[in-house]
């Protein structure tokens, strides 16, 4: 089983969403035999936004940096990504990297009919932290978002681990870490 960890937070060792990532990630690597993990830190090692050059080829290592996202997000058969809200949404390197892997012909085609995805099969779990408490508010554009951009692609089996109101208070950022600790999904893909 191939296994591809993203994180996108900012704030390094005291960012709560990589430490829910590394939780998953880690129950996966104490279940799953001979699992092979693939790790890409966005804040450490950003992919440039999407530019005219991109589009262009223009520079050749931003091209062959991208080509290895997509051949890492098609290899994978489960995606654990640490995102955290920012803004009522998602990091923008979170959002470059999304731009790397949606793309017509790879991960979505369009046809007739309208968009079909391409890049089904996979299992996604999303580590999200949150500074506030979001759930069912109609200010909450990341989650939304991101389940939307995976269906697009075809992925549907997509999961949240949430810490919620981390910023309100230490006690209620310990209790938020430990619930969301507590509801760490089973290590287990279904082979479609």
């Amino acid at each position: 089983m191939k296994l591809l960890h993203i994180d996108a937070s900012a704030l390094g060792d005291n960012s709560v969403s990589r430490q829910l990532s590394a939780a998953v990630v880690a129950r996966f690597k104490d279940s799953v035999e001979s699992l092979d993990v693939s790790y890409r830190d966005l804040d450490a090692n950003p992919i440039p936004h999407l530019r005219g050059s991109s589009l262009a080829g223009a520079d050749a290592a931003e091209v062959a940096d991208a080509e290895n996202v997509m051949a890492q997000f098609l290899a994978a058969d489960v995606v654990v990504i640490g995102a955290p809200m920012y803004n009522f949404s998602i990091p923008s390197t979170l959002k470059a990297w999304i731009d790397r892997v949606a793309v017509a012909g790879k991960t979505f085609k369009y046809t007739e009919a309208g968009p079909v995805g391409l890049a089904g099969g996979k299992r996604v779990i999303i580590a999200s932290s949150r500074g506030g408490i979001y759930v069912d508010s109609p200010a909450d554009f990341q989650e939304p978002y991101l389940r939307q951009m995976f269906a697009f692609m075809g992925i549907t089996e997509v999961e949240f681990v949430r810490a919620e109101g981390i910023a309100y208070s230490p006690k209620h950022r310990e209790e938020a870490i430990a619930s969301a600790l507590a509801s760490l999904p089973e290590a287990e893909f279904a082979e479609a």
